[in-house]
């Protein structure tokens, strides 16, 4: 016969928090133990989100704290509200916590890490949905290595083992006496133009770099003065929608 429901016993002991409000709890009360610990609080947003150049930053600032999280939680963490706030002025930076953004706890100063970011850009290949930045053209003929990037005495063919795959990417291509040929230029993407998949994957393969990752500093709270002072954006034209 079988057991009856009724009589399942669970235990409370047995059961666990789910491991997002655990990682959010644990952001909440690192973000609240920082205030206290490093005089420069900067908000900053990235264009390009690449995971090994963060490691790059965090490897170089290794006496600073960077945090990357929900941002209601970090915001709460700081308090939003004058009642609320965790330090005089911190609910006013709360404001610029929205979108792609992240914490800087530092012991440094704002124009010190301001100038480390203006030099920390690298250069990337873009992905699917980034915005292209250039016209990219391969011209007719033998398709070279670099899609036409360089002149073809300083390019070497592409590899004929690659045929299939860049015509799989969307290319008329054919082999001609063991060489990967057009009839005619192939429009890769256009300036202004959402990627698609094989449109990444084709400026990839031709060693085309359009996308760059970096890091803007959006404002900044100092213990010092406990005030709030907001970065004048620079104009620079977004590689990445």
């Amino acid at each position: 016969m079988p057991r009856s429901k009724r009589n399942k016993v669970v235990s409370l002991t047995a059961t666990t928090k789910k491991p997002g409000r655990e990682n959010n709890e644990r952001l909440f009360s690192s973000i609240r133990e920082s205030v206290d610990t490093y005089p420069t609080l900067l908000v900053f947003s990235v264009a390009n989100m690449r995971n090994t150049y963060l490691k790059d930053v965090r490897s170089e600032l290794s006496d600073s704290r960077l945090f990357f999280g929900k941002t209601k939680v970090m915001a709460k963490a700081l308090g939003t509200t004058s009642e609320s706030e965790l330090r005089p002025g911190l609910s006013k930076l709360t404001t610029h916590i929205n979108g792609n953004v992240g914490l800087l706890f530092s012991p440094r100063k704002p124009k010190e890490l301001m100038e480390y970011f203006e030099e920390f850009v690298k250069e990337d290949y873009a992905r699917m949905g980034a915005v292209s930045p250039i016209d990219f053209v391969v011209p007719e003929g033998v398709v070279m290595s670099l899609g036409g990037q360089l002149p073809a005495e300083d390019d070497v063919p592409l590899a004929h083992s690659l045929e299939t795959t860049v015509r799989g990417l969307g290319m008329p291509t054919k082999l001609v006496k063991g060489k990967v040929w057009l009839d005619q230029e192939y429009v890769v993407c256009k300036e202004g133009q959402k990627l698609d998949s094989k449109q990444a994957a084709l400026l990839k393969l031709f060693g085309r770099m359009t996308a760059e990752f970096c890091v803007t500093p959006v404002a900044y709270w100092t213990a010092e003065s406990e005030e709030v002072t907001v970065v004048e954006k620079p104009e620079v034209d977004a590689m990445e929608a």
